[in-house]
């Protein structure tokens, strides 16, 4: 993975952890232990999600840049999708407390994207890729003097 990918993943997950963090601790302090494992459990799920789906849009973006914009779009749909699924079937767990787990996971998807978004804005990347060595020196079109 590139530079530029490796430090846009950070720029996107560092901030999301940071979210993830202060949702466990109030979701210790409002619903206890399972509060806290909620939040943990949501974080993660983002951090992954979102992780691969951007692991697979940067392999997608340099084998076929045609398709990037829709495999953006198709991506960040079905990411939204499954984190929905994700809240449906654990509406009604035990194992921690789903009020938590979905508060968190809106709270870390909504982070990671404006991160992704900020990072996105604020890298260099060139629109053109300047190749000197192999390009042609363009012809003087004019009279010398």
């Amino acid at each position: 993975m590139p530079s530029n990918d490796v430090r846009t993943l950070l720029q996107a997950a560092v901030p999301t952890a940071a979210v993830g963090v202060v949702a466990a601790v109030i979701g210790g302090v409002v619903a206890g232990g399972k509060g806290a494992l909620g939040a943990v459990v949501g974080t993660l799920v983002v951090i992954l999600f979102m992780g691969i789906g951007m692991v697979v849009l940067q392999r997608t973006a340099k084998s076929l840049p045609h398709l990037f914009q829709a495999m953006g779009l198709l991506l960040y749909t079905s990411q939204l999708l499954l984190l929905f699924v994700f809240m449906a079937v654990f509406k009604n767990t035990t194992l921690f407390n789903p009020k938590a787990f979905a508060f968190t996971l809106l709270a870390t998807t909504l982070v990671w994207v404006a991160a992704q978004a900020r990072a996105y804005m604020k890298a260099k990347i060139l629109y053109v890729d300047p190749d000197s060595a192999t390009g042609e020196k363009p012809e003087k079109a004019g009279s010398p003097t």
